[in-house]
């Protein structure tokens, strides 16, 4: 079971049939931006609890992420939890939407999203260690080593300190 590719010019006319689109990515990436017409289920609560009530009367569903790679990667799963209905992945996701001139909703008010806050701070981080260590003294390397560590156990455990953190900053406590 697999789920086939889609253009978003196609999109457009299986939306007009009665398809529903839905976006699987985080609720911080959506409210940045998203296509108009989609529905926010992201990936973790459908691979947790399956598809809703909602989303399990449709007979076809489109799913798409930013760049069409989560949804890919998914697409099996995603197969699964429509079974019986006809499922299709959005090709090059929100990207590819945006690339084929359709409109989104973008809000610039919204922060950005948390891994790309995320990845300023480390990079930042390891940056200024590197060059403190190479201009004031080489213990400042222990920086880019400790914010190292942080990026391993985020990716070996899946808990990111950096991020919650960053998630208790008020420019993030006011958009949930």
């Amino acid at each position: 079971m697999f789920a086939n590719t889609i253009t978003a010019v196609d999109v457009q006319k299986k939306l007009q049939q009665g398809a529903v689109l839905v976006d699987i990515r985080n609720p911080d990436e959506y409210r940045r931006e998203h296509i108009k017409a989609a529905i926010l289920q992201p990936l973790d609560q459908i691979n947790e609890h399956g598809l809703p009530t909602t989303l399990q009367q449709a007979e076809c569903l489109i799913f798409h992420c930013k760049s069409g790679m989560r949804t890919r990667n998914a697409a099996e799963n995603l197969a699964r939890a429509a079974a019986g209905k006809e499922v299709w992945v959005l090709e090059n996701g929100l990207d590819g939407w945006k690339s084929s001139g359709l409109p989104i909703e973008k809000d610039r008010s919204q922060p950005l999203e948390m891994m790309r806050q995320v990845q300023i701070v480390a990079g930042s981080l390891i940056l200024l260690g590197a060059l403190l260590g190479w201009a004031v003294s080489p213990s400042f390397y222990l920086l880019c080593a400790f914010v190292g560590a942080g990026l391993l156990t985020a990716g070996l455990t899946g808990f990111c300190g950096m991020a919650r953190l960053l998630a208790l900053m008020p420019w993030n406590r006011r958009a949930q």
